[in-house]
């Protein structure tokens, strides 16, 4: 391995970092999936030919390239030679079609969109959201349908580029990552390569101690922040490599930790508990995983976990799209709770704050605030939104929109969302916008979406939504499911719903949906797990 000397903050650029492992290490391996695996220096020659090809297509400093692909090698290599030219790369969620993945492109305003043959069915139905964008289809030439689209491989026929990154800055916005709009609609965050750097450099890459011959397996899509931190861009700091796996699975995790000899790996949400729930099997322990961090890990499950599968459990952290290392156990291991978020780093100072900006007494829940003692640690604001971006910052803090408490120790646990919102398979599901599909339907009054708490996963809910219909309405619940399922994200299809006269209101009309979680699950209400309706992803 080779871990990066970034001391130097003129290093720290993410395609830089590429260029140097090439230089330093080329010959060992960076990226690897069942079909193919390239060195440092192979990925670095690619980016350049892909650069070469972006620019072809007019993208030039501060344009935008949106991805809508599944996780693979060339997403990585797509991301990074976007960042050779100083342009910035757009993750789009593979999950979304209809009204949501129209409106994702036309809020990301890009130059080019790339995406696959087997997605360009859903581009090809939202072309109205496309004004003039440059098309790329990774996939067969005999398949690409999309009009005036050209190949991902004529993308990167091109004679390659000798990146100038003299004029970059570790500050300068390298990606915008779409949130999953938990405390309103989604927003575009401003990501530099230092938000990226950062939480590596000085956190999970000391955690996790990688050594010589350590793999990293990747399970998490390449839309989601915690992807590159954990896996993709650690393995470029490191210089090991990583293994990128299209999606995550119960019944071969442990076969394809063996087939790849993967020593580490990150899992989110109910992964773990669904491979913990799994029957034991006599070969539980005969893998190679030496080490894994798993969010959230009950504490009292640390240990069955641990002794089942053989490996080495690391404790928890907090972080975000907005600043992406908040919290973390790095330097206090051994010394708070396993299931804490541990403490932050000296370049931040953390607080917790009440409605009127006042710190809360230890012990006493309040929203989590951190204020930047050093430049470019959090993001640089949402894109295409000052409002927000003014919002979100106020007397030098910047408020996360979590609500959490100290302990004795001095570390900090995470409570809650501070808006209405809710945990689901380790996603933030906004409850407004789950909300906003449902308003679409005519044949829908009112609605409101909230979370039952899962007997599953502490700290996760479950999507209940309470409708009521317009007078003489004609619809089954497994038609509403088929509605939302048709025109937003495959997890807004709730997993229970209720038909219902009407909802309980404050006399200004909002909805008290503390009431309909008091009330919760009743005989009237329908259930996804026992109903005859199969939700497609």
């Amino acid at each position: 391995m080779n871990k990066l000397d970034l001391t130097d903050t003129r290093n720290r650029i993410l395609p830089k970092m590429l260029a140097m492992q090439a230089q330093q290490g080329g010959d060992t391996e960076f990226l690897i999936t069942d079909e193919r695996r390239l060195t440092f220096a192979q990925a670095e020659a690619e980016c350049n030919c892909i650069a070469a090809g972006l620019q072809a297509l007019g993208v030039q400093a501060g344009d935008r390239v949106c991805f809508y692909l599944d996780s693979g090698i060339e997403t990585v290599l797509l991301a990074l030679a976007t960042n050779k030219l100083g342009a910035v790369w757009v993750p789009i969620n593979t999950d979304y079609k209809g009204a949501w993945l129209s409106d994702t492109l036309q809020r990301s305003r890009a130059r080019v969109l790339v995406t696959e043959v087997a997605l360009q069915d859903r581009v090809e139905a939202v072309s109205e959201a496309l004004s003039g964008e440059k098309l790329v289809v990774l996939g067969a030439d005999d398949q690409i349908r999309l009009p005036g689209a050209i190949s991902f491989a004529a993308l990167g026929d091109h004679a390659p580029i000798t990146p100038d990154y003299t004029g970059m800055d570790y500050g300068d916005t390298c990606a915008v990552l779409w949130t999953s709009g938990t405390t309103g609609k989604s927003k575009g965050v401003l990501q530099s390569h230092n938000c990226w750097i950062r939480p590596i450099a000085q956190a999970a890459s000391l955690y996790f101690g990688s050594r010589e011959g350590d793999v990293i397996y990747n399970v998490l899509p390449l839309y989601n922040s915690g992807a590159w931190i954990t896996a993709v861009f650690r393995a470029l700091y490191e210089g090991i490599p990583v293994v990128l796996e299209k999606r995550f699975s119960v019944t071969t995790f442990w076969d394809r930790i063996r087939h790849f000899g993967a020593t580490q790996t990150f899992t989110l949400g109910a992964m773990h508990h669904f491979l913990f729930n799994a029957p034991p099997q006599p070969d539980d322990r005969d893998n190679p995983l030496r080490i894994a961090q798993m969010v959230p890990m009950p504490e009292a499950m640390v240990a069955p976990f641990s002794e089942r599968f053989g490996v080495e459990l690391l404790p928890m952290g907090l972080g975000q799209s907005e600043a992406m290392l908040i919290c973390t156990p790095v330097n206090c291991l051994g010394k708070v709770p396993f299931s804490s978020l541990g403490m932050p780093l000296d370049d931040t100072e953390l607080a917790l704050l009440d409605d009127d900006g006042n710190p809360v007494a230890d012990g006493e829940v309040g929203e989590i605030c951190i204020k930047c003692l050093e430049p470019n640690l959090i993001f640089n604001g949402y894109f295409d939104d000052p409002k927000a971006t003014q919002e979100a910052f106020r007397d030098g803090w910047y408020h996360t929109g979590d609500v959490g408490k100290k302990d004795p120790s001095g570390a900090y646990w995470f409570v809650d969302r501070k808006k209405d919102a809710l945990r689901f398979a380790g996603r933030n599901i906004s409850t407004m916008e789950v909300e906003m599909v449902l308003r679409k339907h005519p044949l829908v009054k009112d609605v409101a979406a909230f979370g039952i708490p899962s007997d599953e996963v502490k700290g996760e809910s479950l999507l209940k939504l309470n409708l009521v219909l317009k007078p003489d309405a004609d619809i089954t619940y497994e038609q509403m499911a088929e509605y939302i399922n048709q025109n937003a994200p495959y997890y807004f299809v709730p997993q229970y719903m209720e038909f219902v006269e009407t909802l309980p209101y404050t006399p200004t009309n909002k909805v008290q949906k503390f009431k309909l979680r008091e009330q919760g699950i009743t005989a009237s209400t329908w259930v996804l797990k026992e109903s005859n309706y199969t939700v497609q992803r």
